[in-house]
């Protein structure tokens, strides 16, 4: 068993040496200049995405998950972020046509900078993990499905927020979030 945690930490660490600085610090402000944020991905991906959300509100955004009966409307100057390892997940595609549509800007997390979201998203964070689909330019994995790729982005969307929100008093970030923490447990 130790191996293949080694396997897999290893695995992860090199998906995440190799994750753009440019992309990463272009979704941070996206972020920061948004009016809200909404969150979407299905399966996996989608609870990715409920964790990030989670931590940005924890970061004080304004953030929503779709799907959820809370969840309002989108407008002009709100954030999609997309979250599709394939990049071409059709209710994915449609979420974020109809956000272009209606003036939001949406931003992609995924492995594949070609795919159908990608063509029409605002900015892009590319995740070179193995999908459930391992076509030939993904790397090797010994985990199934896109196990990498879900990984791989809890880690780097929970890193974006941390440097996304430092500051040179780190023990009062960690206070408000504190604050923001659920007290219903």
């Amino acid at each position: 068993m130790k191996s293949i945690i080694t396997t897999v930490a290893d695995e992860i660490s090199t998906v995440l040496s190799n994750i753009s600085e440019v992309e990463a610090n272009h979704l941070s402000k996206h972020l920061c200049n948004a009016k809200r944020i909404f969150v979407y991905g299905e399966g996996r991906s989608g609870l990715m995405g409920k964790a990030f959300a989670m931590r940005l509100m924890h970061g004080g955004f304004p953030v929503y998950v779709i799907g959820e009966t809370v969840t309002p409307s989108i407008e002009a100057d709100d954030l999609l972020v997309a979250i599709s390892g394939s990049g071409s997940t059709g209710a994915i595609h449609q979420f974020a046509s109809k956000s272009k549509e209606l003036g939001a800007k949406v931003f992609l997390v995924t492995t594949n900078r070609e795919s159908k979201i990608a063509s029409i998203s605002d900015g892009i964070l590319v995740i070179p993990a193995a999908t459930k689909y391992r076509r030939p330019d993904e790397p090797k994995t010994i985990q199934p499905l896109g196990n990498q790729f879900d990984q791989s982005v809890h880690l780097v969307l929970d890193a974006i927020i941390i440097g996304t929100l430092q500051t040179d008093d780190l023990a009062s970030t960690y206070d408000e979030m504190t604050k923001r923490h659920t007290n219903l447990e």
